[in-house]
C-alpha cells in the first residue's frame, strides 16, 4: 500500500520540481533548458522530454504577463493610436514594434525546425557536452557584453532595428543551453541598453515566443502524461507562474544595483561541471 501510494504521487512530484526549475532559471541568463536536462539526471528520472517542458513554461509566460501587465496594455494602446494615425514615433510604439518583429526569427527557425528536423531536439542538441560547452560559449559573451556594454540607453531609447538585432540572438535559443534570456540580455547589453531595461526587453520579448512554444507541444504532453492526467501537468505550470513571478521581481531589483557577473561565473563552472563529469 505504501508502494502503491508512493507512485500515484510521483507525477505530481516530478511535475513540482520541473516547474521549479523552470520559474528559477527561464528568466536567468542561465538556460532554463539545460537544468530541465541535468536537473532529472541528478535526481535519477527519466528525460521529461521537450513538450512537457515547453508546456510547464506556460506558467512563466503567464508570470511575465501579469507582472507585466500595465506594461502590456500601454504598449496595445500606444501601438493601436500609432496604426490609426500613421505615426511611429512613440517609444511605446516602437518598443512593441520591437517584440513583434524580434518574435518572428525564433518563430521561423522553430517552425523550420518541426516541420523539416523534428527530432533535432531530441538528438545530439541535448547532449551534456554540447550544454556544456554552449553554457561556456555563452558566458564569455555575456562577460563580454558586460565588459564593454555602456549601459546608457533605455527602453525609451529602443529603436525597431534593437528589435531585429535581439530577435536573431533570441533564435538561437533552440540550441538547449543557449538560454533565451542569456542571449537577449546579452545582446541587448551589446546594444548599449542598461542592465534593467535589457532585462526587461528579454523578458516582453520572451512572452509571445515562449507561449506559442508551450501551446504548440500542449497535445504531446498531453500525450505523453499517459495515465496520469492532468492535474500533474497542471501543478508544474502554476508551480512555474508562482516561482517566475519571484524571479523576475527579484532579478530586476538585482539589476539596478548590480552587474551581471554572478551570472557569467555560474555558467562558468556550470560548463566546466558538464564537460569534466562522465555522466551514467
Amino acid at each position: 500500500m505504501p508502494e502503491l501510494f508512493a507512485i500515484s504521487l510521483q507525477p505530481y512530484w516530478h511535475s513540482l520540481v520541473l516547474g521549479l526549475v523552470v520559474g528559477l532559471t527561464e528568466f536567468l541568463p542561465i538556460s532554463s533548458s539545460a537544468h530541465l536536462e541535468v536537473v532529472p539526471v541528478l535526481l535519477g528520472w527519466d528525460d521529461p522530454g521537450v513538450a512537457l517542458s515547453a508546456v510547464i513554461e506556460l506558467g512563466s509566460s503567464g508570470a511575465v504577463i501579469a507582472y507585466f501587465r500595465r506594461d502590456l496594455v500601454r504598449i496595445a494602446q500606444a501601438l493601436w493610436t500609432a496604426w490609426k494615425r500613421g505615426d511611429w514615433s512613440s517609444a511605446d510604439a516602437r518598443l512593441g514594434l520591437a517584440m513583434a518583429i524580434g518574435t518572428l526569427p525564433l518563430l521561423l527557425v522553430g517552425a523550420a525546425i518541426k516541420l523539416w528536423a523534428p527530432d533535432l531536439a531530441h538528438g545530439a542538441l541535448r547532449s551534456f557536452q554540447v550544454i556544456g560547452v554552449v553554457s561556456i560559449l555563452m558566458a564569455a559573451l555575456l562577460g563580454l557584453a558586460e565588459w564593454i556594454g555602456r549601459r546608457r540607453r533605455t527602453l525609451a531609447d529602443l529603436q525597431v532595428g534593437d528589435g531585429v538585432v535581439v530577435g536573431l540572438a533570441q533564435a538561437l535559443a533552440v540550441v538547449p543551453g543557449v538560454s533565451r534570456s542569456g542571449s537577449t540580455i546579452t545582446t541587448s547589453l551589446l546594444v548599449g541598453l542598461k542592465r534593467e531595461d535589457a532585462a526587461r526587453f528579454s523578458f516582453l520579448l520572451g512572452i509571445p515566443a515562449v507561449a506559442l512554444a508551450g501551446l504548440s507541444e500542449l497535445g504531446d504532453a498531453v500525450k505523453a502524461s499517459g495515465g496520469t492526467g492532468l492535474l500533474p501537468l497542471l501543478l508544474g505550470i502554476a508551480t512555474a507562474a508562482i516561482s517566475s513571478w519571484f524571479t523576475i521581481g527579484v532579478l530586476l531589483g538585482y539589476l539596478k544595483r548590480h552587474s551581471t557577473w554572478i551570472f557569467v561565473g555560474y555558467r562558468l563552472v556550470f560548463g566546466i561541471v558538464l564537460l569534466s563529469h562522465r555522466w551514467g
